[in-house]
């Protein structure tokens, strides 16, 4: 097997960061990655980081890195504003790109990467995690096993960066949205600091009714609850039903004659040089659907560590053998039009709206206005202007609809 020299740009604040996460399971995956570079503005993090992993070919500089190194794929994990600079700039240079979620700010950002990655020949995967989790992997296959009989409703709870809610529930579902009715507000509380740091008195909530093809129904809610503390407070998750029975976030109900079945889903461990790693997540119906992590070998064995090492193999596979991305910015952009067709509907005096979307959104609009009076630029049409701009942690997605 051929390995890809990986480099990553962003090296993660801390050593719980998902850019961390990211780095430790690409130096697992020896026989698909080499990881060739870094690149951070955080002399200190890039320093840190280098040792651990051993990687010399270290840069606080985007563009010298691409001159220097010519990597095979590159992973930004920047901060989520940056992406469409970095995106670019890296398919321009002829490299592979994985880019963090979202798919982009806004759609007209997201048609620019994939134009420039179609111009130069090169591939583009989002790291959407969450459908690949292995509950869900489990999920689908009890789904596609028939045991639910025909899927009818889906429930969604999600705090923020509700588009990964909307991939688990479009891949359980296995079909697509085709109108939305959205409800959306705003309400006072007490002073907390944002994901950015900023002061905030207020938060927004959204709720929608998605109908998908096949009549089937997909109620969501997005809560009015502070950030730091919502995942605590609220359930964040989903919940699909069919025709025989219904699946949550760790149980299969099945219903009968004489009342229902429950099964637990549960997780196998093994242990491997030391360290706890999942084996498998199963149902013991009859006859036991079983899912088996492929990448135990690995020492990969952790929720999101699972989804990245799908992402990266996955993306490895369809570079060497000239295939597509597993996910892909289509599925990419599928997931967050939903997120902003709720939004359009409740501006529109909460109409439904169809799907796909026509023209750009008034809060694309506002995305957009925003990027460039922060950074003083529009990202397409002045990408290396850009590269050295002092991106915040804080997206232009927070002020408009408070969204991660």
């Amino acid at each position: 097997m051929s390995t890809l020299r990986i480099a990553v740009l962003g090296a993660g604040a801390g050593p719980g960061s998902r850019a961390r996460q990211f780095l430790s399971t690409i130096v697992r995956l020896t026989d698909h990655y080499e990881l060739a570079a870094i690149c951070d503005r955080n002399p200190d993090v890039l320093q840190e980081v280098g040792v651990q992993y051993g990687v010399e070919a270290r840069y606080g500089d985007v563009r010298a890195l691409l001159e220097a190194e010519k990597p095979d794929v590159v992973l930004s994990l920047t901060p989520k504003d940056s992406h469409i600079v970095m995106a670019l700039t890296a398919a321009r240079h002829g490299a592979h790109v994985i880019t963090e979620i979202p798919v982009a700010l806004t759609r007209r950002y997201a048609g620019a990467v994939a134009q420039a990655c179609r111009e130069h020949g090169v591939l583009w995967e989002v790291a959407e995690q969450v459908w690949l989790w292995p509950q869900e992997c489990l999920k689908r296959r009890i789904i596609a096993s028939g045991l639910l009989g025909g899927v009818t409703h889906a429930r969604l709870w999600y705090l923020t960066g509700q588009y990964h809610g909307f991939s688990a529930i479009r891949a359980l579902l296995g079909g697509e949205a085709v109108r939305v009715l959205g409800y959306c507000g705003e309400v006072e509380t007490e002073p907390y600091a944002a994901y950015g740091g900023e002061p905030e008195s207020t938060v927004q909530w959204e709720t929608a009714i998605i109908e998908f093809d096949g009549d089937v129904v997909c109620l969501f809610e997005k809560p009015p609850r502070i950030f730091p503390s919502a995942a605590h407070n609220f359930p964040v998750g989903w919940q699909v039903e069919g025709v025989r029975g219904h699946l949550d976030r760790n149980r299969l109900t099945l219903y009968g004659k004489n009342g229902s079945r429950v099964y637990e889903i549960s997780e196998q461990y093994v242990e491997m040089d030391g360290e706890r790693v999942l084996e498998a997540v199963r149902v013991e119906t009859d006859p036991p659907v079983v899912w088996e992590n492929p990448f135990a070998p690995y020492r990969i064995g952790s929720l999101d560590d699972v989804a990245q090492a799908s992402i990266l193999t996955s993306f490895h596979k369809a570079v060497t053998g000239g295939g597509r991305p597993q996910y892909g910015y289509e599925n990419g952009l599928r997931d967050y039009e939903l997120s902003l067709a709720v939004r359009e509907s409740a501006r529109l005096g909460n109409a439904w709206v169809t799907l796909p979307l026509g023209g750009p959104t008034e809060l694309e609009q506002q995305i957009e206005a925003e990027f460039v009076r922060r950074y003083g630029h529009d990202p397409i049409e002045a990408t290396e202007a850009l590269l050295d701009a002092p991106f915040e942690r804080s997206a232009t997605l927070w002020p408009f609809a408070h969204w991660l």
